[in-house]
């Protein structure tokens, strides 16, 4: 709760805040970011956060007691570190007690919420289900009013607003919305107020925000859904005017119309049978034993993990510095997924140098392709672009499919195709499920943009909706530099350099902007890549880069591609721009991108169960691309899952380690940003980004039926912005079963490489980001580079942290990969 809330009554405008505040903040599948699930308590300490989630919510945060145990059993939690850790928290005297009740003592869990117990007494008392009632018709004329190209027949109404849309449908039509009488006269009344309808609805003043958030947590999907429109327009391509206010008014009045036709007008509003405060609703809960037993186990399977990685650091050799020009230098995006795609490009070519930084390249724009009505945002999510990049492409050919033509769904015609196009359409659905390939229903991350195309990344004087159109030179050098500076990468080029971006590519997936960029806004980062090679190519914009300390040579060229991290395919953009001699190096580069893509796919293959690993590196691959394809499969790729370390620091200090996929990796040398400003941004950016996608994973895997979205079988899109349970149910947020089924729920660990007192003063200049950390939503770990010790956060300070795990040093990765589908553990290695 608000501070200020804490002083005095609550008005129903401070209700709505604080609604709008707890709900949850997911947007349409478009835009599918990932973010911190409970983001209403992260001003709190994360372990007082969940007891909050829980009390008030029901949230679940933690694993069961008994899976904690079965993890201790099974050595995931080690001994060792359990009893530092309770030794630490509760003394030496209360060590073993402490111990006894993690291990032997029988709780019973509680899972009463405070949220639903008021409109609860409908249901016991007046022994009537109004969810029932309601929630069917409220949602579906949410998803029609709502609809961005599902129905074949638009919303009839064009009005100001959804309530007066209501309105408009109620006078029009044949059948009413609204039936009782009462109900009936509230909606046309001119000064209708939500205080009216809750007057009849609940009676006491006191009760009106409790009631609330029980009536809109009771759909909590489409309620956030409303609440990001309301505050986010932009967020649906065909925009709709609709406000969480109007949406509650609307559910108020079918309550009492529902009402009214059971009970007549002379029932006894629910606040005066049962008087409850809204106050009581948010007061703090104190921690119960096993809440304390259960936070134990989290903190010791997190440091667990943990510790294992800081004795892998401990367990890298310092190297002597490599001597020349690498043989090509490669960015990549900081995504975990790209962490295995460096390391085996690494061992295949020991000369190259891969960095790792956000995918969006330090560029933020709009883009418009060629036949688009819309422009969509491909930048962090956070960011509000002033540029625009267009794709001319007039070549392009639209590929039509007759079963997406709306005269295919008319009444003669509808008829005519199920029975033609519908029987050559059985056909096709089981020759794609015999023998998978692309069609029309595919997301292709290599579709996103034309490569033949032309962008406008230069400025020409020209603006569209208040966009510019492309860079000014002095922009792309602002940019350029940006990106260069924040990896260290700032002389010693090759002489080429590529930008990859990274997307997906999958069929029947409605999640499918949550396995593209993050970083572009939930799409692949083709064009990106693509946009920053052309300025870092630019001739002005060498000029001015060496005006400010960085020279590139002449015969350096830099080169966009995309990672389709499905298929493990690369593609690369505007080949014909190289010169003679790196054409002739990209050719041999490409060999070794290859023979990386294949050994990636290798090291995936290992966690899917309909793949046999006793198939050559090559056939796995193909293997591997059909998965994009297929109609039944639902785990397409694993994304982000077994997510767990964010690493900011040189590669040299992490060489030879082996993560399992588990690290998002961004390039940083603090020799070259003494005072951190470089680390500000890098900061600034990995905290929500990676802490985000961190706790979606952890919370959907915690709670797959609340705060996940539960399997993916049963799911139905609604309107092209959700995905609900059959066709009346509430929208489901968070992740799929599918998606989050191998991760191990832990927070990240954040690792950065700097001296301590430079990272503690970017933190505490920044209160976003240090909010992170300070309520530990993440945990951070510095290397102080000068005396190589690892330092804690704790108590907002440092304190000195030894690792006692040993780690095991391979000759050859491929000994251990396929020998367990589990996430394995940190290893030393020698090669693949």
């Amino acid at each position: 709760m608000n501070s200020h809330l804490k002083h005095h009554a609550f008005g129903l405008g401070e209700i709505l805040h604080e609604l709008r505040h707890f709900l949850p903040a997911q947007a349409p599948l478009k835009d599918f970011v990932h973010h911190n699930t409970l983001h209403a308590f992260q001003h709190l300490p994360f372990h007082q956060g969940l007891k909050q989630a829980k009390t008030q919510l029901g949230y679940q945060g933690y694993l069961p007691l008994e899976a904690y145990r079965d993890l201790f059993r099974s050595g995931k939690i080690k001994g060792q570190l359990l009893k530092n850790l309770l030794e630490d928290h509760f003394g030496l005297a209360e060590a073993n007690d402490w111990a006894v009740k993690l291990l032997d003592q029988d709780y019973q869990e509680v899972s009463d919420a405070k949220v639903g117990l008021l409109r609860n007494h409908w249901k016991s008392d007046y022994h009537f289900n109004l969810d029932k009632v309601t929630h069917p018709f409220l949602f579906r004329i949410l998803a029609a009013y709502l609809d961005q190209g599902i129905s074949i027949w638009s919303f009839p109404v064009e009005a100001k607003g959804f309530l007066d849309a209501i309105k408009v449908i109620q006078t029009q039509s044949f059948s009413s919305i609204i039936k009782s009488k009462r109900a009936l006269d509230l909606l046309f009344d001119p000064q209708l107020s939500l205080e009216k309808l809750l007057d009849i609805l609940v009676g006491d003043p006191q009760s009106y925000g409790w009631y609330l958030f029980d009536q809109q947590f009771a759909h909590a999907g489409w309620s956030g859904m409303v609440s990001v429109l309301e505050s986010q327009p932009e967020s649906l391509l065909d925009s709709k005017k609709i406000c969480l206010e109007d949406v509650i008014k609307f559910e108020c009045l079918l309550e009492i119309d529902a009402l009214d036709q059971k009970f007549g007008e002379n029932w006894i509003p629910i606040g005066h049978r049962f008087p409850i405060k809204t106050k009581d609703l948010f007061e703090n809960n104190p921690f119960n034993e096993l809440d304390l037993v259960l936070q134990c186990w989290q903190e010791a399977y997190e440091w667990s993990y943990y510790d294992e990685v800081l004795a892998g650091i401990s367990a890298v050799r310092p190297q002597s510095k490599a001597s020349g020009i690498p043989s090509f230098q490669a960015l990549f995006c900081i995504d975990d997924r790209e962490c295995s795609t460096r390391r085996h490009l690494e061992y295949i070519d020991p000369e190259c140098a891969t960095y790792g930084t956000p995918g969006f390249f330090n560029v933020e724009f709009y883009f418009q392709p060629e036949f688009g009505k819309f422009h969509t945002k491909s930048c962090p999510a956070p960011v509000t672009p002033k540029f625009l990049i267009k794709e001319i492409a007039s070549h392009k050919i639209l590929v039509r499919d007759p079963h997406f033509n709306q005269k295919s769904h008319s009444l003669v015609r509808g008829w005519v195709s199920a029975q033609t196009l519908g029987f050559l359409s059985a056909v096709k659905l089981v020759g794609n499920i015999l023998k998978p390939s692309s069609s029309a229903l595919e997301v292709s991350s290599f579709k996103h943009m034309d490569p033949s195309g032309t962008l406008s990344i230069e400025y020409k004087g020209q603006m569209e909706e208040g966009l510019q159109v492309g860079f000014k030179v002095e922009e792309m050098t602002d940019r350029v530099e940006g990106l260069l500076r924040s990896i260290g990468l700032i002389d010693g080029f090759s002489p080429l350099v590529y930008l990859i971006g990274h997307g997906a590519s999958s069929i029947n997936n409605t999640h499918y902007a949550g396995y593209d960029c993050g970083a572009c806004c939930g799409r692949p980062g083709s064009v990106n890549a693509r946009v920053a090679a052309a300025m870092a190519n630019h001739p002005m914009v060498r000029e001015q880069l060496l005006t400010r300390g960085i020279e590139i040579p002449v015969s350096t060229q830099f080169l966009g591609g995309l990672h389709d991290t499905t298929k493990d395919e690369i593609a690369y953009f505007d080949e014909y721009l190289l010169s003679a001699s790196n054409t002739q190096l990209h050719q041999g580069n490409k060999g070794k991108f290859g023979k990386a893509l294949e050994f990636n796919a290798l090291e995936r293959s290992r966690r899917f169960d309909t793949l046999k690993p006793n198939k050559s590196v090559g056939r796995l691959h193909e293997e591997i691309k059909k998965r994009a394809f297929s109609l039944f499969e639902p785990r397409p790729e694993y994304n982000h899952a077994t997510n767990a370390l964010c690493i900011i620091s040189r590669k040299s200090t992490i060489k030879g380690l082996f993560f399992d996929r588990r690290a998002f990796l961004n390039s940083y040398d603090y020799r070259k940003d003494p005072e951190g400003k470089a680390l500000t941004k890098i900061l600034g950016a990995a905290a929500p980004v990676c802490g985000g996608i961190n706790l979606e994973y952890y919370f959907s895997r915690m709670d797959p039926d609340k705060l996940g979205a539960g399997t993916k079988l049963p799911h139905n899109v609604m309107g092209l912005i959700g995905v609900a349970n059959g066709a009346d149910g509430d929208l489901r947020t968070g992740l799929p079963y599918q998606m989050v089924e191998i991760h191990d729920p832990i927070r990240l660990l954040m690792i950065v490489e700097q001296d301590p007192e430079v990272v503690m003063k970017v933190l505490q200049a920044n209160p976003a980001t240090y909010e992170w950390v300070k309520n530990y939503w993440i945990h951070l770990v510095v290397i102080d580079p000068f005396t190589g010790t690892f330092l804690r956060y704790r108590d907002e300070g440092f304190e000195p942290y030894q690792p006692e795990s040993k780690i095991e040093h391979l000759d050859h990765l491929q000994d251990k990969l396929l020998s367990s589908k589990e996430n394995l553990p940190v290893y030393l290695i020698d090669s693949l």
